[in-house]
């Protein structure tokens, strides 16, 4: 395995400064009698170099939540910090540039261009921002995936499961303070969810990554070092050093209500 001076997320942070947190958060949607509170005064800190997941019924606010955390929707009330960057002091373009210099994102669908090499849609962000891949990083990235005899390979020539540790890959690969991740393993089967779950896992294990993922499913959730539960819009309950069991438990009590 090949090995880096790289600068870790970890060592880039501010001092003391919690990667991320929420501050009496709502954001609701339509107004007047169709008004919803998707998310009702929400206030949580993720902490560095912590997996954090974020769980609840359908509806709870979960994605909402991490959207509004990542920069990528806004909000109605409160505030969001990156760092100890307030995203509602900055314009479009500055959270733009945040989204891009600073966070890494994996969702449900890969999101990988067809037409692009493993190797070329791991670059992608720091190709668009011009800057310069670090291949000491780059390298050590990779071979932690598994991907050094894929990467010349286009996605249509590579599993689901490949395909996402791409798609983790490409987040990692700018060492971003945080990677926030929707449903990552949502279109994969029970092993390649446990390879890229093991991969997350690592990243904070082994590279002094930040993790934040929203799903469904108590498997990915368990993890984890800390899972926040929603419902309604609000935190209703939280585990830390969380099991599968554990989880289901406390989702089934939450349907209950």
């Amino acid at each position: 395995m090949s090995t880096s001076t790289a600068t870790s997320p970890a060592e880039q942070a501010p001092s003391g400064v919690p990667a991320a947190r929420a501050e009496n958060l709502v954001k609701r949607y339509g107004s007047g009698d169709t008004v919803v509170n998707a998310l009702d005064g929400v206030s949580v800190t993720l902490e560095r170099g912590e997996f954090t997941a974020i769980m609840g019924p359908s509806g709870s606010g979960k994605s909402t939540l991490m959207h509004c955390m990542a920069g990528l929707d806004g909000v109605t009330e409160g505030a969001t910090f990156i760092g100890d960057t307030n995203l509602a002091n900055l314009p479009d373009r500055q959270i733009t540039a945040l989204r891009r210099d600073r966070l890494g994102f994996v969702f449900q669908s890969f999101n990988l261009v067809p037409t692009l090499t493993a190797a070329e849609n791991i670059t992608l962000p720091v190709d668009i921002a011009g800057g310069t891949v670090d291949a000491a990083w780059f390298d050590e990235v990779t071979t932690r995936l598994g991907l050094s005899k894929r990467l010349d390979h286009r996605p249509t020539e590579l599993s689901g499961g490949q395909q996402q540790r791409v798609a983790v890959a490409r987040a990692l690969i700018g060492r971003p303070e945080i990677i926030f991740g929707d449903e990552p393993t949502g279109n994969l089967d029970s092993n390649s969810s446990s390879e890229v779950m093991d991969i997350l896992r690592a990243a904070v294990d082994d590279l002094d990554q930040t993790v934040v993922i929203v799903t469904h499913d108590a498997k990915a959730a368990s993890y984890a070092d800390r899972v926040i539960f929603l419902a309604d819009g609000r935190i209703v309950d939280e585990l830390t050093d969380p099991t599968a069991e554990s989880i289901l438990t406390v989702m089934a009590d939450i349907e209950k209500l």
